[in-house]
């Protein structure tokens, strides 16, 4: 349905890929996976037409149509959301808003003519004529309810404008669907409707996500985006991991045995060059050493981050308490007389739709905000480690990201300030360049380097997984397991929650929460189905 011809991408100097040959079949939804600035979305826009190739060519079957998800939240601000929606299918939304007007003037024969041609394009585009129920269905599967569908996209936070414009690109139902990070903003609870949609689309799809369960659930075939190549797997995210460890193991050995070939041919020359009597065995070892292709040994752009949270001392009997905490905003009841006791090893997740409360509990407990009533007690010995939501909107300033980090402990040692810094991955001059220029991944891993630091002996952290690849979402994982101290955490990453929680808070629509003492996985299975 879709390929790419010899595909080249360059920005300056710079070789993002090369020779990429792909052909893209109906029927397969592909993950798009990769290092952050390996080229994913890059690779994305160039299919969509978004962007321009240095060299090469995309070839899309005739006749087939291409959706693509917005990214801009804010370029359908004049429009109603039901509207936007429509503009999915610009053609139709144009012969309807035309049919509309024409009704509204007298009658001609020339309108006549022209309510016909209108007509027809509305019957090609829409055979049924069930757009109006297509996209009701959709918003209101999306949690917008049909009073809502008239209003203006301008009323609605930024997370409600990005459903809209998942919307709008799954109303038409494209034959060719090229979605990036469709999951972000959406609960856990959305985010299963979606992955159910789409393992019904009949078309061919691409995708980007940082989140495994989705790409495990959705995904045939997995693009891996690596040393500067594109090589596609057979099978979905879990099935790439083993098949790619497989061969960067068996790539590893080879290296190996190339690096040790080349310093016994190395140290040959060196002994017996000056020999005359081996004079000619060590030209025949130099010649094999400048056959030895040293230059073909790959660099991956995958690295992993190493994430370990310590803590500086041991906590008491007593960590936090919630007793009867109630919180409202301008009359809506958001929290609801919360009580619960935090116990000493409790991996806690805290789970709900958007907007239901998740970070209003959050920024209770560390006091950021006050409660309406209700005590929080937190028990003398501990330390508490906050990673909060707006974690990008706080680091910033004309500050090297090692002065920033360094002004959380003056007293720390310099070697284990580079070293938290090292482990997200900021290694030499990187630590020197000023945050303000940082992405918004860069900011999170600079707040788990300061909670790092820091060495809490407890940790609250709210949606720690937003803007992070999926080796530095793994990393977290495996930190959060081995912690010595007790978390509370909130994320729609399924596949974190099952690595790290024995406890779950789930928060209501009353503002109650349910508290269930097991995995995720344990949770998701004794809650009865809708």
């Amino acid at each position: 349905m879709v390929q790419t011809v010899n595909l080249k991408k360059m920005y300056g100097s710079r070789v993002l890929f090369q020779d990429i040959n792909v052909k893209l079949d109906t029927g397969k939804r592909y993950g798009l996976i990769g290092a952050n600035g390996a080229g994913k979305t890059t690779f994305l826009k160039i299919l969509s037409g978004i962007e321009d190739l240095t060299d090469g060519e995309v070839q899309v079957q005739n006749g087939k149509k291409i959706g693509t998800l917005g990214q801009n939240q804010f370029a359908y601000e004049e429009y109603s959301i039901f509207d936007t929606v429509l503009l999915g299918n610009k053609r139709l939304y144009d012969a309807i808003k035309e049919k509309e007007e024409l009704y509204l003037v007298e009658y001609t024969d020339e309108i006549g003519d022209k309510l016909g041609e209108l007509e027809i394009i509305c019957c090609e585009e829409d055979p049924t004529y069930e757009y109006d129920v297509k996209i009701t269905k959709i918003l209101e599967d999306l949690g917008f309810p049909s009073a809502q569908h008239t209003d203006l996209m301008s009323t609605i936070t930024g997370g409600d404008k990005f459903k809209v414009l998942l919307a709008q690109v799954l109303y038409p139902k494209p034959d060719a669907l090229f979605l990036d990070e469709p999951t972000n903003n959406l609960d856990i609870a959305t985010i299963g409707w979606l992955e159910n949609r789409l393992q019904h689309h009949d078309g061919t799809m691409v995708v980007i996500s940082h989140d495994r369960h989705f790409l495990n659930s959705v995904c045939t075939n997995i693009l891996d985006v690596d040393f500067k190549q594109i090589r596609e797997f057979t099978g979905n995210y879990d099935d790439w991991y083993i098949a790619s460890t497989v061969i960067a193991k068996q790539n590893e050995k080879d290296t190996n045995k190339k690096l040790k070939e080349k310093e016994e041919l190395e140290a040959f020359v060196r002994r017996f060059s000056a020999n005359a009597s081996k004079a000619k065995q060590a030209t025949s070892r130099q010649k094999q050493l400048d056959k030895l292709d040293i230059g073909s040994i790959k660099v991956s752009s995958r690295r992993d981050p190493s994430i370990i949270f310590k803590q500086k001392r041991e906590v008491g009997k007593e960590i936090l308490t919630l007793k009867d905490v109630t919180k409202s905003f301008d009359g809506r009841v958001v929290l609801n007389n919360i009580s619960f006791t935090v116990e000493k090893d409790d991996k806690i997740a805290i789970i709900g739709a958007n907007g239901i409360g998740k970070t209003t509990l959050c920024e209770i407990m560390v006091e950021n905000i006050k409660a309406d009533s209700g005590d929080i007690l937190w028990g003398a010995t501990i330390q508490n480690g906050y990673f909060p939501q707006n974690a990008t909107d706080l680091i910033e300033g004309d500050i090297t990201l090692y002065d920033w980090l360094r002004n959380f402990d003056r007293d720390a040692d310099i070697g284990e300030i580079r070293n938290c810094l090292g482990r997200m991955l900021f290694n030499g001059t990187e630590q020197e360049k000023d945050v303000k220029s940082c992405s918004g991944g860069e900011k999170h891993r600079m707040m788990l380097s300061k909670i790092m630091l820091e060495q809490p002996n407890f940790m609250i952290l709210d949606e720690p997984t937003n803007h992070l690849d999926l080796e530095a979402i793994i990393a977290l994982g495996e930190g959060l397991l081995a912690y010595p101290g007790s978390v509370i955490c909130v994320s729609h990453d399924r596949e974190l929650l099952d690595v790290y929680a024995n406890r779950i808070f789930e928060i209501q629509a009353d503002g109650t929460i349910i508290d269930f003492k097991g995995s995720y996985e344990e949770f998701i299975d004794q809650k009865p189905s809708k």
